[in-house]
């Protein structure tokens, strides 16, 4: 059962079954292998039958971008390797980085801050002492 598990997280569970994979010919390296065996795997996931939150769901598809359609299914084709497992590996660990990112609430936007006047104060004598430095070098006058 554990190995049917592709991710379970923050109350998010997606099994083997809630996924479909598709096989087809893959692009690039592999000679004459690439024109004969479906390699490339094309993982579909319909984000509707999956019980999660909204703004989870929502982020999710978020993140998918162009891979997400307007249905709501994510789409994730992968050729990289040159056999079908490891392709097949490759996909449900790319889904899985996926739903642990958008799971994963977003961190607190940023506070800007101000310097504190000591902080200010310590900042332009220094630059003034360096000023004073560079204003001494050059040549020495005749005197």
């Amino acid at each position: 059962m554990a190995d049917d598990i592709i991710f379970d997280a923050r109350g998010i569970l997606v099994t083997l079954d809630m996924v479909s994979e598709k096989f087809v010919r893959a692009q690039g390296p592999g000679g004459q292998n690439v024109n004969k065996v479906a390699t490339a795997v094309e993982l579909r996931l319909d984000t509707n039958a999956i019980e999660m939150s909204d703004f989870v769901r929502a982020r999710l598809i978020e993140i998918a971008g162009q891979r997400a359609t307007k249905d709501g299914v994510i789409v994730l084709f992968c050729d990289r390797f040159r056999t079908q497992e490891r392709n097949r590996q490759d996909s449900r660990e790319r889904l899985a980085g996926l739903l642990e990112k958008a799971s994963t609430p977003p961190p607190p936007p940023r506070r800007k801050t101000k310097p504190t006047k000591g902080a200010i104060e310590r900042r332009l004598t220094e630059k003034s002492g360096r000023s004073t430095i560079k204003k001494n070098r050059g040549k020495v006058g005749d005197e």
